[in-house]
């Protein structure tokens, strides 16, 4: 339980009145001047003269036009590929000798039960992932 102190909370004993600078008091009577600081500073501040800024001429005629960009001409149609990656797979596992070799029949599997998947690229690298506990792992992406 948290401990409090007493004195923080009002009780029928304590003055609850208002604040005595609320209390009503005539308050039409100027207590903070406005008026600027004198820092001890010397007079009157010289005015700067105010300089004109140059005007640029413009041409009477506009510039010759150069020469036009080159047009291409783009096909209505992307041409497809073969080789184009159409989708990914992740696999991953932790780094111990019997989850590896786990890990290589999960491909395998995979690959089998997929023949018709080409393996355009793969990546491997070393990671911590967050599970129970953070622990490193490998994790290999396949892009089919």
């Amino acid at each position: 339980m948290d401990d409090f102190e007493s004195s923080n909370f009002p009780s029928p004993e304590r003055d609850t009145g208002p604040i005595p600078f609320d209390d009503g008091a005539d308050l039409s009577g100027p207590s903070v001047s406005h008026s600027p600081l004198d820092l001890g500073g010397g007079g009157i501040i010289e005015q700067i003269p105010k300089e004109e800024t140059p005007k640029i001429e413009m041409p009477s005629s506009p510039p010759a036009p150069g020469p036009k960009p080159p047009t291409v001409s783009v096909p209505a149609e992307a041409p497809t590929s073969g080789d184009r990656i159409t989708g990914v797979r992740t696999f991953f596992t932790k780094l111990h000798a019997g989850a590896i070799t786990f890990l290589d029949e999960q491909i395998a599997k995979w690959l089998k039960e997929n023949p018709g998947i080409t393996i355009k690229l793969t990546n491997i690298v070393t990671g911590e992932i967050q599970g129970k506990k953070t622990e490193p792992n490998i994790i290999v992406t396949v892009w089919y």
